[in-house]
């Protein structure tokens, strides 16, 4: 039991170092990033550093398994050099056995990286996109979906316009039964439009069967209504924007998610994207516990035979391969070509019997 928790905290130092290391390297790439991409609003280092900030547990949280590979690889070298593991082995301590708390300490990485870092990056994740949002276009631009509909808010240097739509098509590139609030930025609601369906294209609104009421004090709003069977009304969306709001599963938590996932489908939009990014969600403890074995099926040997770099290459590459094949999977789950629990879990699981048969070759081979 000492070993174990001598070699589960080896390899969570390790892990919190290299995470840390890597951290820092984020945040100094991505903000010279974030200053390119802002160069021209001209919006300040503070600014640029609140962006950085906001948008590296994100990065982080997309390269974990990286880090765990780079974690276990660096743990076992280190043993390796230090004739632990060959101690390890004379006291008749088996690799499977040795392999135990590295593992459950990537088993308790996972389940932390689901249950807290996943809302984190939910929350940090949406107030980049207001903050990027408001520095583009003088006002943030939202999206929200909820039992009452589809909402968007799009803003300007003159106001606000809030938008409610009651459904969608699949792709979101036309709105029914869509309400149109305005506001301006001193005056408040100054115009409401009802219409049967709003297309968006070319920075425009295109309404078909629009009803128009003025909500200017002192004016009677049904007496001056006007009827309109189309009408354009600039806006500062786009389609790519909305379908990326939407499409978008890890700007929602993992809590909120199957909640979100049937208001999507009240609203007419395709839920698989969503239900495939959650059961990957559910699946990564087992993923990051795959890391392990692979890294250490290539690394749980001594220094004096050689061929150090060769393995660790491979080990590297090897993670790599199932990381792409895991998003690969992912693709084909999200374009219906496979189901849903096949996409998210195949992976993980292949991975694991993989490299627990290279682990039990390496070292029974």
């Amino acid at each position: 039991m000492i070993l174990h928790f001598y070699f589960a905290r080896r390899f969570a130092m390790t892990f919190l170092a290299i995470t840390g290391v890597l951290f820092v390297l984020v945040v100094l790439i991505d903000a010279v990033e974030q200053a390119r991409k802002f160069a021209q609003f001209d919006i300040g280092w503070q600014k640029i550093l609140g962006l950085t900030l906001l948008n590296a547990p994100q990065t982080i949280n997309l390269i974990l398994p990286l880090i765990i590979i780079l974690a276990t690889i660096s743990l076992f070298l280190s043993l390796a050099r230090s004739s632990e593991l060959v101690v390890t082995r004379a006291a008749g301590r088996s690799a499977l056995r040795s392999m135990m708390a590295p593992v459950s300490v990537a088993l308790a990485i996972g389940i932390v990286a689901v249950a807290m870092l996943n809302p984190i990056v939910a929350a940090t994740g949406n107030r980049y996109l207001q903050l990027s949002e408001g520095y583009r276009a003088g006002g943030a631009s939202a999206l929200s979906i909820s039992d009452e509909g589809l909402w968007l808010r799009q803003g300007s240097a003159d106001g606000q316009t809030v938008i409610r739509a009651w459904r969608s098509n699949d792709d979101a590139s036309v709105l029914y039964d869509v309400t149109f609030l305005t506001y301006d930025t001193k005056n408040g609601p100054m115009r409401r439009i009802e219409a049967g369906s709003a297309a968006l294209h070319d920075g425009l609104w295109s309404l078909r069967n629009a009803k128009s009421w003025p909500l200017q004090q002192g004016l009677n709003a049904e007496a001056n209504a006007q009827y309109f069977d189309t009408m354009e009304i600039p806006s500062s969306l786009t389609l790519d924007r909305i379908r990326e709001s939407i499409g978008k599963p890890a700007a929602v938590s993992i809590y909120d998610m199957p909640a979100f996932i049937r208001q999507l489908e009240q609203a007419g939009f395709s839920t698989r994207r969503h239900e495939v990014w959650l059961q990957s969600e559910f699946a990564r403890p087992l993923f990051l516990m795959a890391m392990v074995l692979v890294a250490s099926a290539f690394t749980m040997r001594h220094t004096r035979f050689g061929g150090t770099g060769i393995s660790v290459l491979a080990a590297v590459l090897l993670g790599f391969s199932l990381y792409f094949v895991r998003s690969f999977a992912q693709i084909l789950g999200e374009n219906g070509q496979i189901p849903v629990l096949l996409a998210a879990w195949a992976p993980a699981v292949a991975a694991t019997l993989l490299a627990t048969g290279l682990l039990l070759h390496a070292e029974d081979g």
